[in-house]
């Protein structure tokens, strides 16, 4: 791939999922002419084609069984053909896999990135480095640049592909694609997810190891409710003794929020688990032992026992709410 743009275009990769407001809104700021590649039905194709995009390549519809992670070579092959300044993808592990192909064929590095914005020729990236702990700017001298963005990053999803309902679809153009042989889905497993929306939550309860057993989870989900907030957990409680499911971990690898109010109780406060909790507007933290990292980072410290603070603030709760 050249190590400048040939042209002005900006690629969005799409598989399985429609709602990609967000991802045309971050390439429109890149490019002069945005083109979304779908690796999906044609039911997503119809429907991106809706979203304000410039023309849409679509790789005709998947056998059944057949994973959409299969056609990443047809993927990279298009985008190495096309050479545009930039590729985006969702960053979920199907806009991974997709992105990570075109990678493999470009030899450009996959960026996850928090925002983009176009300076002269070059893509500039904002993205977390160091595991979460530091941003980091860097200019992209070379095309295409490679990054995956969160559907929130670059604005509210629904809202953009809302405003952008009344244009006129684009035209999609149907090439021919071949995935890989002899990949096939086997089985699918969904883990149930319902309620968890913590990172859309205004308050946020939190549970670390500080919690005995399983059955205590009880106390911290009646202050959650009572706060009409949502439960998060540290690390040690979804991928340790698998108490809390993972959708509700805080931290580097899990879930970054920015509520009103983060109450973290029984947490000691490590690094790993603040980095996921630092844009919240609020911290209290509650914890028996007064030396816990985390009344370093809090904005409100309370030394004590859980198992009476916890129920004792939940009575509050409700009794201000009569």
């Amino acid at each position: 791939m050249s190590d400048s743009p040939q042209d002005g275009s900006v690629w969005v990769v799409v598989a399985d999922d429609p709602t990609v407001g967000s991802l045309v809104e971050a390439a429109r700021r890149l490019g002069e002419e945005v083109v979304v590649l779908v690796a999906g039905t044609r039911a997503v194709a119809e429907a991106v084609a809706g979203s304000g995009v410039d023309r849409v390549v679509w790789l005709g519809e998947p056998a059944p069984g057949t994973p959409l992670e299969a056609y990443g070579p047809d993927v990279a092959r298009l985008v190495a053909e096309a050479r545009p300044r930039a590729v985006v993808a969702a960053a979920t592990s199907t806009g991974r896999a997709l992105l990570g192909a075109v990678a493999g064929r470009c030899g450009a590095p996959v960026l996850a990135a928090e925002s983009v914005r176009l300076d002269g020729a070059w893509v500039v990236v904002d993205r977390l480095a160091h595991g979460g702990i530091a941003r980091r700017t860097e200019t992209v001298d070379r095309a295409p640049v490679l990054f995956t963005l969160a559907p929130e990053s670059a604005g509210d999803t629904a809202d953009t592909a809302a405003g952008a309902g009344d244009a006129a679809a684009a035209p999609i153009e149907e090439v021919q694609a071949q995935p890989l042989d002899g990949v096939t889905v086997v089985d699918l497993r969904r883990t149930e997810q319902q309620g968890v929306s913590i990172g859309a939550a205004s308050t946020v309860v939190g549970i670390g190891r500080g919690l005995k057993a399983r059955e205590d989870l009880g106390i911290v989900e009646d202050l959650a409710a009572a706060l009409g907030g949502e439960l998060a957990c540290s690390r040690p409680l979804a991928e340790g003794v698998d108490w809390v499911a993972k959708e509700r971990y805080i931290g580097i690898s899990g879930q970054h929020i920015a509520p009103d109010l983060y109450i973290a109780a029984g947490i000691s406060g490590q690094l790993q688990h603040m980095v996921g909790v630092r844009d919240a507007k609020v911290v209290v933290a509650i914890n028996s032992d007064p030396s816990a990292p985390i009344f370093g980072a809090c904005d409100l410290g309370i030394v004590g026992d859980l198992y009476t603070l916890l129920p004792a603030l939940t009575a509050a709760v409700r009794d201000a709410r009569q």
